[in-house]
């Protein structure tokens, strides 16, 4: 049997009713040239549109629009197919399209439709179907923003998230997947603070058991438990940047003093996750209290300049990298209380990441939405009312036509910055001594 890739469905045929009678039409992959619309929409209120064709007119938008919504139609009947692998596909598909397009007329009256598929695949799906199925979860949730609708959908099926998650017997990957969308999912659409606390306790749960033990010994767990446990402390440290002060006092006198034994960990991801935690707890202490001081800083700055400057030969030179330029930014923020800003260009629009609670934001939804993050900031009211972009702009096909780069003109910039960045590295480089080391 043939393989069936992420995004290529095995073409059906339906039949589509129209005013001469019924014909057959066949469901096509979603390709990238979809997933391409993106860039060339011409939005009302940003919903479903067609795409700008450069030489086609209304009609050709209407042909296209009328397609890619035909493809949907046909990836959300083929959520409840019997091949496990069909449903996965049509559950990649619809993922792509959500995160590729604003689809929020198309989705509004087909949410449930949607929920009820996903319900469906969680509850008696496997592995990699589960864990496609909780993403797609996620999308849904921000494609239809914070509000009563959003709220519908979550209500069915964090019941079913915490059931996934909380049971030991469960796939490892659909816990995982369970864990990360529960969190995605409570910032969006939960409406009950004390929902959101009573979430963040059942995250609580599972990454404190990496906690060291009372006589400074560590648990021990295998590689899919401590990802289980990352995703759980990243999904708390998230539902943590909409907690009131109140519940931020009660949180760094519980866990401050015990995050940072999880900085031990064998799993360069678990480590990253602990430090980027403990920065975003310390940064929300001193906007409560300008003069707040760690009774342990002294001791927790010292084990953090560690990690920024460690040499150990038995980890791999490319994690060594990775957590000393995340140890560097950290211990920077804990010490200092400095964040090293980062600014998002998207469109004609520019946004700055200038803070750690606006990162652990800004990277969970661009762990779902991926590379259609920066359409999502142009076009999503929701992610822009999150960062507090205003309204989206809207921007006419001329315009867009205009901020296009020829593919000739990208490889010519390409070519001078890599000239450039090889003439650069080559003053500098000294090739008797590691790289990694150096």
């Amino acid at each position: 049997m043939m393989d069936l890739k992420p995004f290529r469905l095995v073409s059906k045929l339906f039949i589509v009713n129209t005013g001469r009678g019924a014909q057959q039409r066949a469901v096509q992959p979603f390709s990238d040239e979809d997933a391409s619309i993106e860039t060339l929409s011409r939005c009302s209120s940003f919903s479903e549109t067609g795409s700008v064709a450069e030489d086609g007119g209304e009609v050709g938008e209407d042909v296209a629009l009328e397609d890619f919504q035909f493809k949907l139609k046909g990836f959300i009947d083929s959520t409840v197919d019997k091949s496990a692998k069909t449903r996965q596909s049509a559950l990649d598909g619809l993922k792509t399209a959500m995160a590729t397009k604003i689809l929020y007329e198309f989705i509004l009256e087909r949410r449930l439709t949607i929920a009820d598929s996903i319900e469906r695949c969680l509850k008696k799906g496997k592995g990699e179907e589960q864990r496609a199925a909780a993403s797609l979860a996620c999308l849904l949730c921000i494609q239809l923003g914070s509000g009563i609708e959003s709220e519908e959908v979550f209500k069915a099926l964090k019941p079913v998230f915490k059931n996934i998650l909380n049971d030991g017997t469960a796939n490892i990957q659909a816990r995982q997947a369970c864990a990360t969308s529960l969190g995605i999912c409570s910032l969006v659409a939960e409406d009950d603070i004390l929902d959101v606390y009573s979430t963040m306790e059942c995250f609580e749960g599972l990454f404190s058991r990496s906690y060291a033990r009372g006589d400074s010994s560590r648990p021990t767990f295998g590689q899919g438990t401590t990802v289980l446990h990352t995703h759980a402390l990243l999904s708390w440290a998230l539902l943590l940047t909409i907690c009131p002060a109140s519940e931020v006092r009660n949180i760094l006198m519980k866990h401050l003093a015990r995050l940072p034994s999880l900085l031990e960990s064998e799993d360069l991801n678990m480590r990253i996750a602990a430090g980027e935690t403990i920065a975003l707890l310390v940064e929300l202490a001193r906007d409560l209290h300008t003069d707040f001081e760690h009774e342990a800083l002294e001791p927790l700055c010292e084990k953090l300049n560690a990690l920024a400057t460690d040499c150990n030969k038995h980890r791999a030179k490319n994690d060594k990298r990775k957590q000393r330029s995340v140890f560097r930014d950290v211990l920077r923020g804990v010490e200092e209380g400095d964040f090293q800003t980062e600014t998002i260009r998207f469109g004609t629009e520019r946004m700055e990441i200038d803070s750690w609670v606006r990162k652990r934001m800004y990277d969970a939804f661009r762990e779902f939405v991926g590379s259609g993050m920066n359409y999502h900031l142009q076009a999503n009211e929701f992610i822009r009312d999150v960062f507090a972009l205003g309204p989206p702009v809207m921007v006419d096909a001329a315009t867009l036509k205009a901020m296009k780069v020829s593919r000739f003109e990208r490889h010519l910039y390409n070519a001078a910055a890599f000239k450039a960045r090889t003439k650069a590295r080559s003053k500098v480089r000294d090739k008797r001594v590691d790289v990694g080391e150096f």
